[in-house]
């Protein structure tokens, strides 16, 4: 329960840092966000930590929690690492994938679908992160799984925001079945550029995204 609790704070505070409520190097008052949530320290700290964990909220040491934004230079570079990863992750997944996990990924992508149908960027999230999971799961390279998901949670509240963007979720739909196509072929070269596309393609939509924001809040 307090799991849950955590989450949804998170997301919330979240929400106010990418449209500006909270500005950066801000301090986050732990107790008044305790009072406005109506939750105890526990989850607040929590959720707090999960925001540290992709670099939103810095946990300075006796001082508290601080308001971090990300500038361009830094997301456009976390990005690129982002994509060279999934690269070699599919290039090696492509050779080694088995069939129950090509099922896996084909059952992701269904759910995948299923949101899109219903407009839901939430479930498509979860979905989304399952099918790349099972790409790095697939590489067979156990550091190379751990590095690229240490990245990825890194990156989820920038990867989620992206997909509100109009027409987002169908067009990441497609470049799901693309490398779904080119894992089934066994084909490593195109599984690795279809990855490198579709990740490059969430960096540039979320920058678009923040300024569009940013500029609306100016």
């Amino acid at each position: 329960m307090e799991l849950r609790r955590a989450d949804i704070i998170a997301k919330e505070i979240e929400e106010r840092i990418f449209d500006g409520s909270y500005a950066d190097g801000e301090r986050l008052d732990e107790v008044r966000l305790a009072r406005h949530f109506g939750v105890s320290r526990t989850p607040l700290r929590e959720a707090l930590q999960r925001l540290a964990l992709s670099g939103l909220v810095e946990l300075v040491p006796r001082r508290g929690a601080f308001v971090r934004q990300p500038g361009p230079v830094e997301l456009v570079e976390m990005f690129e690492v982002m994509a060279e990863l999934e690269v070699v992750c599919g290039r090696l997944a492509a050779r080694r994938i088995s069939e129950a996990a090509l099922a896996e990924l084909r059952d992701a992508n269904a759910r995948c679908q299923a949101a899109v149908d219903a407009c839901d960027p939430d479930s498509y999230y979860s979905a989304n992160a399952r099918f790349h999971q099972i790409i790095y799961r697939e590489s067979g390279n156990s550091f190379l799984e751990a590095e690229t998901r240490a990245l990825h949670r890194r990156l989820e509240p920038f990867r989620r925001r992206q997909l509100r963007l109009r027409g987002r979720m169908a067009q990441s739909m497609s470049e799901h079945e693309a490398i779904v196509e080119a894992l089934e072929r066994g084909d490593a070269e195109e599984a690795a550029e279809a990855l490198r596309r579709h990740v490059a393609v969430q960096g540039e939509k979320f920058l678009n995204l923040m300024l569009s924001l940013r500029r609306a809040a100016e």
